[in-house]
């Protein structure tokens, strides 16, 4: 990494992307592992990894800018959904993703943070923003792309967590694998929202020189790259051959999980390589590592 960050820093990203990748393998065997545990490593490493790896990029006070914008939008949203059933739909969680305050999960909300993060990065570098201050039409693109990033990762991963392991519960069912299309509605505006408002704040706060690394900005794309990988990896996972949702429709859960790999490749995938592309073109290689 480059000589502004050092190397504790760069230890705690790659032991957060080594724990993240280790739950995603984990969910091969939920059937012999905790659920929490799971869960706790599909959520608190990437959280981890956006805290460190945005201290570096935008410094404490615009990464914890970052944390308050998407936890604090992403919570309300969800809570106001819970009771409205706007903008997502109407659902409910059992207890599968743990603690609640609320009735929403505390590490759903965290989960925003991680994933939030990396998708910013990723429509950053897809750009042409990697290592620039934001400015001109970026301060509404990057949303925009970002927002499309982590709408593909919702889509690649909803009907798994909610029809098949049953985490949350849509009411109504959908036409989505049980999942109501309103849901993705609900993604889209939701992330916009923070991406914007973050994006705004990125005209008058300027990234820390010292984050230019090529090194820096690929160990970001991994974690996104690990996401898609890792929704890969579930179609091995245990599940009963047909699941039903709320509304009683059976659901095959081999589409279900097939059809979340497809997305994460075509989507998730190709969203990676191109902003692993632009980090080969914009960073020379070799001479700069992390």
């Amino acid at each position: 990494m480059s000589a502004g960050v050092g190397g504790w820093r760069s230890l705690l990203l790659w032991a957060a992307l080594s724990f993240y990748a280790a739950g995603r393998i984990c969910q091969l065997y939920a059937d012999r592992l905790p659920t929490l545990a799971i869960v706790l490593l599909h959520v608190v490493p990437p959280a981890l990894f956006a805290l460190v790896h945005g201290g570096v990029l935008y410094g404490r006070k615009g990464i914890a800018v970052f944390a308050v914008l998407c936890l604090g939008v992403g919570g309300a949203m969800e809570s106001l959904s819970l009771r409205s059933g706007f903008p997502f739909g109407h659902y409910f969680f059992t207890d599968v993703m743990g603690p609640k305050v609320f009735q929403l999960p505390v590490l759903l909300v965290l989960a925003y943070l991680g994933i939030g993060y990396v998708a910013w990065v990723v429509s950053l570098l897809i750009l042409g923003y990697g290592g620039k201050d934001l400015a001109g039409v970026g301060v509404v693109a990057a949303p925009v792309v970002a927002s499309f990033a982590m709408v593909a990762w919702d889509l690649s991963m909803e009907a798994a967590w909610s029809t098949v392991d049953r985490a949350w519960i849509w009411r109504d069912g959908g036409a989505f694998f049980g999942v109501p299309l309103s849901n993705f509605l609900g993604w889209c505006l939701t992330t916009y929202l923070f991406y914007q408002a973050f994006a705004l704040y990125c005209r008058r706060a300027w990234m820390v020189p010292a984050a230019v690394s090529g090194g820096f900005w690929r160990a970001a794309v991994i974690v996104y790259a690990t996401c898609a990988f890792g929704n890969v990896l579930i179609v091995w996972q245990p599940a009963p051959a047909v699941v039903r949702d709320a509304t009683g429709k059976g659901w095959a859960s081999g589409e279900i999980l097939m059809s979340g790999a497809a997305i994460s490749v075509a989507v998730m995938g190709m969203l990676a390589l191109l902003a692993w592309r632009r980090v080969r073109f914009q960073f020379a290689i070799g001479t700069r590592s992390m």
